[in-house]
């Protein structure tokens, strides 16, 4: 009789908290501990991003790949190095696949390498050492953009970003 009046009442909409049996189980203090403290590790699995490499990104010549497409507007995680910034601390940086020792904001003869990402923190940084392998993770963005302060023209973007050292 329980059951039925249950699925009554959620077809009726006339409760919104099922009556319980004797049959079904209470739920203890200590069940719900076992529960507070499983949460963060179930939380962070579901929340975890989805890594790509630059290779995931960029194809052949400067193409972009779909992988990467299907993760625009998501979270992705990233590893490279910091290219040097022009100061000693920044709101954003370029993340290479190697290390690039010449800024190449400061020497008119240095190039950037064709596959980097444009990384926008949320807040500001110190950089560090341009040989330092990092771990970054931001919200991925694709497409041609100019930054309105800055004029760096960017394809791929990390923005509201994070990192650490690897």
């Amino acid at each position: 009789m329980t059951s039925l009046r249950v699925e009554r009442e959620a077809e009726v909409g006339q409760s919104l908290v099922p009556v319980m049996n004797m049959s079904q189980k209470c739920w203890t203090r200590r069940d719900a501990l076992r529960i507070a403290a499983l949460s963060p590790l179930v939380a962070s699995q579901a929340l975890a991003a989805e890594t790509l490499t630059f290779k995931d990104i960029w194809l052949e010549g400067d193409e972009i790949s779909l992988k990467a497409k299907a993760n625009i507007g998501l979270d992705v995680e990233m590893q490279g190095y910091m290219a040097p910034p022009i100061k000693p601390e920044v709101q954003f940086f370029v993340l290479t696949k190697i290390p690039t020792a010449i800024c190449p904001f400061c020497d008119s003869t240095a190039s950037w390498p064709e596959d980097i990402v444009l990384v926008l923190m949320s807040r500001p940084i110190r950089a560090i050492d341009y040989d330092r392998l990092i771990r970054v993770q931001g919200t991925l963005e694709i497409g041609t953009d100019v930054d309105v302060a800055t004029g760096f023209v960017s394809r791929v973007r990390l923005r509201n970003s994070t990192y650490r050292k690897v």
